[in-house]
């Protein structure tokens, strides 16, 4: 059994015990306030290809993401589990009714995607497939779509995986005992794949008068 298959097998059953350690959505959101907060997202989530000044990488598309990840996500800049200095003082003005409303106008976003196709680095993002799935949407909402995500952006996050920059007991696991070049060849996949996500360009409270189109 391959390194990156017995990994995959390892992943598989700790599923079993990862949902407990995550709280479930359980609050209700209003998507018609959330889209009148975001506006505070639109600085760099609203811009298609904005890149991260250091370490540089692409600002992740948000729009159509999953719910529950996104207040997991939120959760975790507030809590210190994930770092980034913007994020982290974001998070920390929120209420959790304020995530709760982002969150339910962001995942309300996600478009259908095209038909899958073959793709180049199938075979080593196969041990990704029980969380995220062959067509990178997930297979439950505490989970990230990662179909269409920018490329250098996962690789950052794979990085910072294993670096302990983001504390998640699975992909820390997961991404340690991946290569440089599985990096790439794992996020090139996922990066290539139909996609849900989107900027916020055209999602801003307001971006009609702005001259924003679709």
């Amino acid at each position: 059994m391959t390194r990156l298959s017995l990994l995959a097998v390892l992943v598989a059953v700790s599923l079993l015990g990862f949902s407990s350690v995550h709280a479930a959505d359980t609050g209700q959101g209003n998507a018609a306030r959330g889209k009148t907060l975001i506006y505070t997202c639109a600085g760099c989530h609203g811009i298609p290809g904005y890149e991260n000044a250091y370490p540089n990488y692409r600002v992740p598309k948000i729009a159509g993401q999953n719910k529950q990840y996104i207040l997991d996500a939120l959760h975790g800049y507030r809590s210190g589990t994930r770092k980034h200095p913007t994020m982290d003082a974001q998070a920390s003005s929120l209420s959790e009714q304020d995530m709760q409303d982002i969150a339910t106008y962001l995942s309300s976003l996600a478009t259908k995607p095209a038909k899958l196709g073959p793709k180049v680095g199938l075979k080593k993002a196969t041990t990704c497939f029980a969380c995220h799935g062959k067509d990178g949407q997930a297979v439950a909402a505490n989970y990230p779509r990662l179909a269409g995500q920018y490329q250098n952006y996962m690789e950052q996050a794979l990085h910072e995986y294993q670096s302990g920059q983001r504390n998640n007991a699975i992909m820390k696991g997961f991404a340690s005992q991946l290569s440089d070049q599985d990096i790439k060849e794992i996020t090139a996949y996922f990066h290539s794949l139909p996609s849900e996500l989107s900027t916020l360009k055209y999602h801003i409270q307001g971006a009609n008068e702005m001259g924003a189109s679709n």
